[in-house]
């Protein structure tokens, strides 16, 4: 009787046979590459994009007529990607969408970054997303992203990943000498400015001028990319970890690795539409931008680019008229897949056990998000959470329901609400993290493959 009331969480290890533990180490072995070739949103946009047309999608920029089984996606500026599955019911009853991100955070170059003090060159950085600053020093940094020119000719920059490569870091105090800086709390102990990249100590030779170690890095620059000082100025360039995602602990249980809030949930869900062959309602699938930053901006959730994929969706099957895009909305139903925190041992206090999500329990649901009295909260319907429950048990996948840390202590949000805002259901369905918006954040492979399970049970259900 005990046991068929009450709601246990089990560890999902304990009942995993040895073939599907061989196909989750498989699956984490998969997600690692993606990881290590996917750290900007530009990168992991080119690969889901490859991916995307090796199975059969084709850029619904390039299609005329759209009808039931069509695959197609819509490369939004290089930085996200909508990709859908056609369903057999008419679009205006509705769709079912998973919806991640691809932006995690990082250090960006300010637009004038390069300067020379005390013959050591080094680029001023503007932290992107919620950071612990102290975190981003004395540790290995590449530098990815592009450098557009005035004639528009663009250029891709990757240092720091390969073998041979050079990396990049941000020096900090010796604790010889740091008893001021360790007085302060642990928020001020790096000061914003003060995440400056070391780049360079030689100076150029022959030349009378006063910046020679500047100028030295600007020929590099040159004869490398063709560079120009003024060229930073129209150039996206990211600093992320230069270290690879790898197994941790002695049995490769778990996933170590920079970005995978929220590329886990990106990756997972890319993989499940893979497998969406025949659905009723149309399959859509959001890789979005800007999450980290309040989903602003063109590239982000709060733009109109996702209607215009939807509207185009509408166009091409013949299918739009007045008001169907709004009904269309109203009748949908959506994951917002983006990680939770995971309780951590170490640091359990912020955390309320009963509603905290445990890293190898499988996937996590978060009813709502937001801050305190959960404000800028998404708030699911109980109904709803009833349905993606009742999906999720008839098709055995552990999951578990829970909270963002105690109700006091914190808090934070997803895209949830902007789509929730056009009228869908929504709820917060993703994995949990441990020290998440690190450098090196922390899953468990056990809840990477339920997700993939269970975002692929929500379209063919």
């Amino acid at each position: 009787m005990k046991e068929s009331l009450t709601n246990e969480r089990k560890n999902g290890w304990e009942n995993t046979s040895e073939k599907e533990i061989e196909n989750i180490f498989k699956f984490a072995e998969e997600y690692m590459y993606f990881l290590n070739n996917s750290k900007t949103e530009r990168e992991a946009v080119e690969f889901i994009i490859e991916v995307l047309e090796k199975n059969q999608f084709k850029d619904i920029e390039t299609v005329e007529e759209i009808k039931v089984g069509d695959k197609v996606y819509f490369n939004n500026r290089g930085k996200s990607v909508y990709a859908a599955v056609v369903g057999k019911e008419e679009l205006a009853k509705g769709i079912c969408v998973i919806g991640s991100h691809l932006d995690s955070p990082r250090l960006d170059l300010k637009p004038n970054p390069l300067y020379e003090e005390d013959e050591f060159a080094y680029l001023k950085t503007h932290y992107y997303g919620g950071i612990k600053k102290y975190q981003w020093t004395a540790i290995p940094l590449a530098i990815h992203g592009v450098v557009v020119k005035a004639n528009g000719e663009k250029v891709k920059v990757s240092i720091g990943e390969d073998e041979q490569d050079p990396i990049f870091t941000i020096t900090d105090l010796l604790p010889h000498l740091a008893m001021e800086q360790m007085d302060k709390k642990l928020k001020d102990g790096i000061n914003g400015e003060n995440l400056t990249l070391l780049v360079g100590s030689i100076p150029q030779k022959d030349m009378e001028i006063k910046e020679k170690v500047k100028q030295n890095i600007l020929q590099i620059l040159n004869e490398k990319y063709g560079m120009k000082e003024i060229d930073f100025t129209s150039s996206e360039l990211e600093i992320v970890p230069a270290f690879n995602a790898k197994s941790l602990g002695f049995d490769k249980s778990m996933v170590a690795g920079y970005g995978q809030d929220d590329k886990v949930c990106a990756y997972t869900s890319l993989r499940a539409i893979l497998e969406v062959k025949e659905t009723t309602q149309t399959a859509v699938a959001i890789f979005s931008d800007k999450e980290e930053i309040g989903s602003m901006g063109n590239t982000g959730m709060e733009s109109h680019m996702f209607d215009l994929f939807v509207s185009e969706l509408l166009n091409k099957t013949k299918q739009n008229g007045y008001n169907v895009l709004e009904k269309l909305f109203g009748h949908s139903k959506m994951l917002s897949a983006d990680v939770d925190a995971g309780l951590d041992p170490l640091y359990a206090n912020v955390s309320e056990r009963n509603n905290a999500a445990f890293c190898g329990k499988g996937v996590g649901i978060n009813k709502y998000t937001g801050a305190r009295g959960k404000s800028g909260a998404s708030d699911a319907n109980a109904e709803y959470v009833a349905e993606v429950r009742g999906i999720f048990e008839k098709e055995n996948i552990p999951y578990q329901v829970s909270e963002l840390g105690k109700v006091d202590v914190g808090g934070g949000g997803t895209i949830a609400y902007i789509l929730a805002n056009k009228g869908m259901d929504v709820i917060d369905c993703g994995i949990p993290v441990l020290s998440m918006h690190a450098p090196y954040e922390v899953t468990s492979k056990f809840d990477i493959y339920c997700a993939y399970k269970a975002y692929r049970a929500f379209w063919v259900h």
